[in-house]
């Protein structure tokens, strides 16, 4: 029997731009199988929580635009496990919302905060430390979070310092670090006591909901006043009223900078943050001209470490390209330099002034 206690915030509202043109705002990348595995990445979220987690106590927050593709890809979800943000606001007000519901229903619960994107090898392993999480928030008034043990110095992710001294599995946290500079990442993994920030959080209810009241009460009022009309059929009507009133800051800001009671656990499994063609393409088993190809059948000449990706079964010729991103969705037709690859972001918005709103 699962614990009634678990409860899981699985994250699945961003809009993944950096994976346009399979991700767009109508429908983003979580709704998409970008493995090529016969998952999507929210349904593949959605089961690796629920080896530990009751299902009906996992809650997906999203966009209100993404209600129908959610029930459409997990329809063993019931209304009430679907949160609704009806306006963009970073992850602090609808992690606080969601655990006001949550608290509200069961007093005692445990949360983990899961993005819908990550690639995670090992899910066994990842059920056995959040476990670990689960056991220690059970029992103390913290706030965790699971660090990755770093393996280059990365650029694109922030960083967690955790208490070099300690000899637990659980370290106490000293700070969180910004995006470093090249040299700045290098030290960090020279020092030993730095991990990835990879964005998953456990704490219990609790403890989460006296972070936001201590470290942003004007958020925290602005939510707990609708505390009686939560989970029930007046809960849409207030968040309609007042969700877009609240600030627009991440969770990170929000309390796990200004917090003292901050632990981390290193992870033991492999993990990957699918941000970028580029992270896929990492995670993605290669041919020998080390191309990695999702759904296509491929013709290759002099072409090497490209990512390719089309509809089921295309067939593609691909001579004298390296290290591109060639990927083919309907009416557009991306081949793009992998080590340009942050600049699509910049790219879609030229595509939309351009061409059309409907094309990203």
């Amino acid at each position: 029997m699962k614990n009634k206690n678990y409860y899981a915030i699985l994250m699945a509202g961003g809009v993944g731009s950096r994976f346009w043109p399979v991700s767009t705002q109508d429908f983003p990348k979580q709704f998409h199988d970008m493995l090529g595995t016969g998952d999507t990445l929210i349904q593949k979220t959605f089961h690796r929580l629920a080896k530990l987690i009751p299902e009906e106590n996992i809650f997906i927050l999203t966009n209100e635009r993404y209600n129908n593709l959610v029930f459409e890809q997990l329809p063993s979800v019931t209304k009430r496990q679907v949160v609704l943000e009806p306006a963009m606001r970073n992850t602090a007000p609808c992690i606080l919302y969601a655990s006001l519901k949550i608290q509200k229903e069961n007093p005692d619960a445990v949360v983990i905060v899961a993005p819908s994107d990550h690639w995670i090898e090992d899910e066994d392993a990842f059920s056995n430390n959040v476990q670990q999480a689960f056991n220690f928030c059970s029992k103390n008034k913290a706030l965790m979070t699971l660090g990755i043990q770093p393996t280059f110095p990365n650029t694109g992710y922030g960083y967690i310092e955790y208490d070099k001294t300690s000899t637990e599995a659980i370290k106490s946290v000293n700070q969180f670090k910004e995006k470093p500079a090249y040299e700045v990442a290098k030290q960090y993994i020279e020092q030993g006591n730095f991990l990835w920030n990879a964005g998953i959080f456990m704490w219990s209810a609790y403890s989460v909901v006296e972070a936001f009241k201590n470290n942003q009460p004007e958020l925290f009022a602005l939510f707990e006043k609708g505390i009686e009309v939560y989970n029930t059929d007046f809960e849409d009507d207030f968040i309609r009223d007042n969700y877009g009133k609240a600030e627009n800051i991440s969770v990170d800001y929000a309390i796990m900078e200004k917090s003292s009671n901050v632990h981390v656990i290193a992870a033991e499994f492999d993990w990957n943050d699918l941000g970028t063609w580029g992270s896929l393409y990492d995670k993605l088993d290669k041919d020998d001209t080390k191309n990695a190809v999702v759904n296509a059948r491929t013709l290759t000449e002099d072409a090497s470490g490209n990512m390719i990706r089309t509809k089921n079964d295309k067939i593609v010729v691909v001579d004298g390209l390296k290290d591109y991103i060639i990927v083919d969705k309907d009416e557009v037709l991306l081949i793009f330099p992998k080590t340009k690859e942050q600049d699509i972001k910049k790219v879609l918005q030229k595509v939309k002034d351009k061409f059309g709103e409907q094309y990203g």
